[in-house]
């Protein structure tokens, strides 16, 4: 993803898409996968939080955030992590400070914590999902915060968005339907194909985390193969993408299996039928957990996109620097 700056120094955008190398598509055979869908990642909007301006003297050269998401006066799912990426690494003595500095507050009390995937990268959630409702703010006051390596924070901004409706998806890859439920109640249920045993899909929960009208989607981008005789090389733009995983997952059609619901049909994504598909991604909304079970690949790791509730509630405290906090009463 190209970095955008603004004069202050700090680019928001609407997905923070890492690099990362999986599997996807094919056809119905679970012996001979063969054509079907490689991942190519969305590029994600720039957001319009603008920084509230400041003039004290930096300390030292500046920390930068890369990206944070979600979007700024957005309307995400249950699932969806507020996920903050830097441009240079900080050091686990500065993280505590820097999640202070950081602050959330809700319309609706919540129970939650930071959790550092890396020294770049450092997500919050909730301990269990959102409330629906719930209106977020991260009001973050960075000006000459250390990162703990001789950089300094710039500035302050205030980034919104609002949690929606509870809308979840579940896969059952040995059943070969998804269950599509709103606020609690099943409004559809659909036949799936999801990965074969060579291709099999990541288990787990995971928030959506764009979608595309077309992708193209080749095996030689997710390193299944670059070369066109082999029987697992393709390279296809396919239509309603539901972006699971930064290593390539969607929920999406595909023409390589046009009727699903009997066998296995992928490189590891789940596909749905051509009209199944297109109702899907009408429906879904970024921060909506898709939840996958039956299949033998495990869970996907929480920083692959936005699988952070695969993680247990002691493992995300583990990496956390401040850790557990109660959200104060948005303004």
């Amino acid at each position: 993803m190209g970095r955008v700056r603004t004069s202050m120094g700090i680019a928001l955008v609407a997905g923070a898409v890492l690099a990362g190398t999986s599997a996807c598509g094919g056809n119905s055979s679970a012996s001979t996968p063969t054509k079907d869908d490689a991942k190519a990642a969305s590029s994600a909007p720039a957001a319009t939080a603008s920084p509230k301006p400041t003039t004290p003297k930096p300390l030292g050269p500046p920390m930068l955030l890369d990206t944070i998401t979600p979007e700024t006066n957005t309307t995400v799912g249950v699932a969806m992590p507020i996920s903050v990426v830097f441009s240079n690494p900080v050091a686990t003595s500065a993280r505590a400070g820097i999640e202070k500095a950081m602050k959330i507050s809700t319309s609706v009390p919540t129970t939650g914590a930071w959790h550092w995937f890396s020294s770049t990268r450092v997500d919050f959630r909730p301990e269990s999902y959102w409330k629906p409702g719930t209106k977020v703010t991260i009001d973050a006051d960075m000006t000459n915060v250390p990162n703990g390596n001789g950089r300094y924070g710039t500035h302050s901004y205030v980034h919104n968005f609002t949690i929606g409706d509870d809308d979840e998806a579940s896969v059952s890859v040995t059943g070969h339907s998804m269950k599509v439920t709103h606020n609690g109640t099943v409004v559809k249920t659909m036949p799936i194909d999801a990965g074969s045993p060579s291709f099999p899909s990541w288990d787990g929960t995971m928030a959506v985390i764009d979608k595309a009208k077309e992708v193209r989607m080749t095996s030689c981008s997710v390193g299944i193969s670059c070369d066109k005789s082999s029987p697992d090389y393709y390279d296809l733009t396919l239509p309603w993408d539901v972006h699971l995983t930064t290593s390539g997952t969607y929920v999406h059609y595909s023409t390589g299996d046009p009727y699903p619901g009997h066998s296995y049909g992928s490189h590891g994504c789940v596909h749905l039928s051509l009209a199944n598909a297109k109702w899907f991604y009408n429906f879904i909304k970024q921060g909506d957990p898709i939840t996958i079970t039956g299949s033998p690949r495990g869970k996907a790791a929480g920083d692959n996109g936005y699988a952070d509730f695969n993680l247990d509630w002691s493992t995300w405290l583990k990496d956390s620097g401040e850790g557990q906090i109660t959200t104060s009463p948005a303004a």
